[in-house]
C-alpha cells in the first residue's frame, strides 16, 4: 500500500451496491495506480467471488480502503480538491482543472450521491458526462473509468514504473 498522503488519485465510493462494477473499479484504480475507498454500507461482502471475479487475481493488490462514513474518508484521503461525479452536475468532466492529489466521488448505482453531499461542495465541483440526453447515465463502472482517464490525461502520473525497458529494437 502507498502512503495515505502519496497518492495522484483518490477514488471514492459511497455506499455502492454491485460487486462486478466495484471490482471493475479497483482494476481500473490499480492499473492507474489511485486509491480506492469504499464507504460503508456496501450491498455485498469484499470476499464475495463477484467482486474476485471482476477484480481478477489483482483484487488483493489493489490499495482499498473501507471507511464508515464519507466524512472519515474524506479525512483520512486529504484530497487536494473533491469532484462529485453526478448526473446533475454543472461542469463537464473534460472541463475540470484535475490535479495530483484530487478525489473523485460516485454514489450508489440505484440513487447516486445524495443531496448532503452534492452540497458539500461548490457547483463547479458537481461534474457530469456529457451524453445524448435520452441517455440517463452510464454504468457505475464506466462512468468512472471515463473521469480516472480524463484525470490521468490531465495530470499524467507515471504508469510505466513498473515496466521493464524495452528491448531488441
Amino acid at each position: 500500500m502507498n502512503e495515505l498522503n502519496d497518492v495522484w488519485l483518490n477514488v471514492i465510493l459511497f455506499e455502492p451496491e454491485i460487486a462486478a462494477n466495484t471490482g471493475a473499479i479497483g482494476r481500473t484504480c490499480l492499473a492507474l495506480g489511485a486509491r480506492l475507498w469504499l464507504i460503508r454500507p456496501l450491498g455485498f461482502r469484499l470476499d464475495e467471488k463477484n467482486v474476485r471475479r471482476a477484480g481478477l487475481d489483482y483484487w488483493h493488490q489493489v490499495d482499498c480502503h473501507v471507511t464508515d462514513d464519507f466524512e472519515n474518508a474524506i479525512t483520512l484521503a486529504r484530497p487536494r480538491r473533491i469532484w462529485l461525479m453526478t448526473t446533475k452536475g454543472t461542469s463537464d468532466h473534460w472541463d475540470a482543472g484535475f490535479e495530483h492529489g484530487d478525489a473523485l466521488v460516485f454514489g450508489p448505482e440505484s440513487r447516486g450521491l445524495p443531496d448532503w453531499i452534492l452540497t458539500s461542495q461548490p457547483a463547479e465541483n458537481r461534474l457530469r458526462i456529457p451524453m445524448l440526453p435520452e441517455t440517463r447515465s452510464l454504468n457505475l463502472a464506466n462512468a468512472a473509468s471515463v473521469a480516472m482517464y480524463e484525470a490521468a490525461r490531465r495530470v499524467r502520473p507515471n504508469l510505466n514504473r513498473h515496466q521493464p525497458p524495452l528491448t531488441g529494437f
